[in-house]
């Protein structure tokens, strides 16, 4: 069967694309090109690859023009970097850009029944949305607000891991906001003034989080990354044994218009010197430039922040461990240092009445109370992840 004109037309200019040329290695979209590109086929291949397009569609979006803006949005080219950097852009790149966005806004309006037609099948045959967007104008404008919306793999996502030197996002990362989170409000304010530091473009500082388990430390770092997502923050976790990997990734964030957190949770390092010296280089004082757009924030108890090497295990301040001008020079690279102590009494039943108030538990405050003073006594906690436990446990009761 011989395709109709349009789509003759639209396979011709997918192949003239040059910017976003990767866009059509895309999974989803490989199906569709085979069945534009094909004068004749065999019907039991074009139904094939009519249904293996609709089918990967599906499993990212039931609309084919938001799918593909979002591809435009999300990948990473020459033309998108340079502009991040605020490079001057040479007018005949801008109107390339310009006329392959049309090109892609063509293909990313195909409705169903323009491929139906194509395909020799009388059945049934899913079919799929289309939008009315302005490719050139939503992108131009995407392009203003880079600093918020990012490009490429930090487009759509807050929070991210490192695997094999990749910045790989969660796709289901702990949804807690700053709004859920209760108690410590003098200790969350100065990390707020810093992060705002830090989006807004001023100096910010490396923070480190210290004190006991179940305090809310963590917590409150990754309630950052959910809470200014919108205003261009970004989250990247790393492990200890990742931190040599730190400068490296430093020097790939340096260009980047939006602005990061490189989070290490529960930082406990050995006190043979090695890894206090790759963190310290990490933080301050390697060859590589100083990112204004990426801070470090850590967690950990200080007493296990560094533990020595041999069988005695080290207490007190971090400055009396035997490496001490290491350890300094450590200290100090942290700007900020917050301590979260042990709730009292009281700051512990109003965090479990709070919590109970926010998840829609019914029950009266002094019932609460006495729950979540009796856990404590069980477990011998009376922290913040206490009091969510013995929550999440009359919940649970209550249905």
């Amino acid at each position: 069967m011989v395709k109709n004109k349009k789509l003759q037309e639209i396979d011709l200019s997918l192949n003239s694309l040059v910017v976003f040329r990767k866009l059509m290695t895309q999974e989803v979209i490989l199906p569709l090109r085979g069945l534009l590109d094909t004068e004749t086929m065999d019907p039991v291949i074009q139904l094939r690859l009519y249904t293996e397009f609709v089918s990967r569609l599906y499993t990212q979006s039931m609309n084919l023009t938001e799918y593909i803006f979002r591809l435009i949005c999300e990948d990473e080219n020459f033309y998108i970097t340079a502009k991040a950097r605020g490079e001057e852009i040479d007018p005949l790149l801008d109107a390339c850009v310009e006329n392959e966005l049309a090109i892609l806004e063509r293909l990313a309006r195909l409705k169903p029944h323009e491929l139906q037609r194509e395909v020799s099948y009388y059945g049934v045959l899913p079919e799929w949305k289309t939008s009315d967007i302005n490719f050139c104008e939503a992108y131009t404008e995407r392009l203003k607000h880079i600093g918020r919306c990012g490009y490429g793999q930090f487009a759509r996502h807050s929070c991210y891991v490192l695997r094999e030197g990749r910045c790989v996002p969660v796709q289901h990362p702990d949804p807690v906001r700053l709004s859920g989170l209760c108690g410590y409000e003098a200790e969350r304010q100065r990390i707020l003034d810093n992060t705002e530091a830090l989006l807004s473009g001023k100096p910010a500082q490396n923070v480190l989080l210290y004190g006991d388990a179940g305090t809310g430390k963590s917590a409150t770092v990754k309630a950052l990354a959910n809470t200014y997502y919108d205003e261009g923050l970004r989250l990247i976790q790393l492990t200890k044994a990742q931190i040599p990997e730190l400068p490296h990734l430093l020097e790939q964030l340096c260009g980047n218009p939006l602005k990061f957190i490189i989070f290490l949770d529960d930082l406990c390092l050995s006190g043979d010197g090695a890894e206090i010296a790759e963190l310290k280089a990490a933080l301050e004082g390697s060859v590589y430039k100083k990112c204004i757009n990426t801070v470090i924030y850590a967690t950990g108890n200080h007493r296990k922040l560094v533990r020595n090497s041999g069988t005695e295990a080290v207490y007190g301040e971090i400055q009396r461990h035997e490496n001490e001008q290491e350890l300094n020079a450590l200290s100090e690279r942290f700007g900020i240092q917050i301590y979260f102590e042990i709730p009292s009494r009281q700051k512990y039943l109003d965090i479990a009445v709070f919590l109970a108030e926010q998840k829609g538990l019914k029950l009266p405050r002094n019932t609460v109370e006495q729950a979540a003073w009796s856990y404590a006594q069980q477990t011998g906690s009376c922290t913040p992840r206490a009091a969510e436990q013995i929550i999440s446990q009359l919940l649970a009761e209550e249905q």
